[in-house]
């Protein structure tokens, strides 16, 4: 039931393509919605100080020129910032749908269950400690108990020595995200935490430059990219 490694990163990579499908669509709505505001704006003003030109004298025509230089700035500036503001609205959009399809996964045992077997394997793996403890949502409860026998045996298999796995079944994570588990050493001093949402937040820091090219494309200041 466990996940591979190959199965793992195919997971992730079906997470971030779905991500930067997304940020492509939102991308041109954003850009088609601000060259529409830039064009309308710009011939608003283009038309108000041409026939401010039209009936002043050759001084006020110097003038009116640089007053239009600096409104065409301006708008620049205003359209600039619109998008960097727009960016993080349509990320967190991204991002929440993305969570609501997390959720959707949880609720499926087939599907939740390898997962939660390579999440609880992972934080145990991280720590290599012979007695763990971890702590679920309460609905999990049951799902980690089976999931925690087939990690530690994934566990033994690799490190060569055996795990004992406790699960906390009074101290519960929060009912309001998706799912996951986070695994606390012995002493518990230690946490590894493998939520769904804090997985989702790796990621997402991940695609950020993928995203970030999508929306805005590559930078003309920029001369070299990794």
């Amino acid at each position: 039931m466990t996940l591979s490694d190959e199965q793992v990163k195919s997971e992730l990579t079906k997470m971030q393509a779905f991500i930067e499908k997304e940020a492509k669509e939102k991308a041109k709505e954003i850009k088609l919605k601000a060259d529409e505001e830039y064009e309308i704006e710009k011939a608003s003003i283009v038309r108000s100080e041409t026939a401010a030109i039209d009936s002043n004298y050759e001084q006020k025509l110097k003038k009116a020129s640089l007053a239009q230089q600096i409104t065409k700035s301006t708008i620049a500036n205003k359209t600039r910032l619109r998008i960097l503001s727009t960016k993080e609205e349509v990320l967190n959009e991204i991002f929440d749908e993305v969570k609501n399809e997390l959720k959707n996964v949880t609720t499926d045992k087939s599907k939740y269950l390898p997962v939660l077997v390579g999440l609880i394997e992972e934080g145990v793996l991280a720590l290599l400690e012979d007695k763990v403890s971890i702590r679920v949502r309460q609905s999990d409860l049951e799902l980690a108990k089976e999931a925690s026998i087939e990690a530690a045996k994934n566990f033994e298999s690799k490190s060569k020595f055996a795990v004992d796995i406790a699960i906390d079944d009074e101290n519960f994570l929060s009912s309001d995200i998706a799912g996951g588990v986070v695994v606390i050493n012995g002493t518990g001093k230690i946490e590894v935490d493998n939520t769904l949402e804090e997985r989702l937040k790796i990621l997402a820091e991940e695609a950020l430059p993928a995203i970030r090219l999508e929306l805005f494309g590559p930078s003309l200041t920029r001369k070299f990219f990794d």
